[in-house]
């Protein structure tokens, strides 16, 4: 767990200003979702920022990343983290089943797969 924390410190001042919207940051932060799940750990605060990174700059989108983000939010249930990272994600990357209802952030379910 001490690996987290010093990431989590490091993240923390990425996140503070401007750098939070630095695209060259993205990869210490997608490390950094990996080291959520590994350490069963949540930092809400950076998955949001690069969620927010991949809106800007759509060509840098991970679809592991972005899945592992969504499982996380998940584990914060009831809160709102799942529909607020949910719609987040650009609807180019998501692509819903016929049938399921493509409902977007509107709808209250999520069944589809990222492209």
């Amino acid at each position: 767990m001490a690996m987290f924390e010093q990431m989590r410190a490091n993240v923390g001042k990425l996140l503070k200003g401007i750098d939070r919207y630095n695209p060259e940051n993205l990869a210490t932060l997608e490390r950094y979702v990996e080291t959520q799940a590994k350490e069963n750990a949540y930092d809400l605060e950076a998955n949001l920022a690069v969620l927010k990174l991949y809106q800007f700059n759509p060509a840098f989108f991970q679809t592991t990343v972005t899945a592992q983000i969504l499982l996380k939010a998940l584990t914060n249930l009831p809160h709102t983290d799942f529909t607020l990272c949910k719609c987040m994600i650009d609807q180019a990357h998501v692509s819903f089943r016929a049938g399921m209802g493509g409902r977007g952030c509107r709808g209250d379910g999520f069944i589809g797969t990222w492209s």
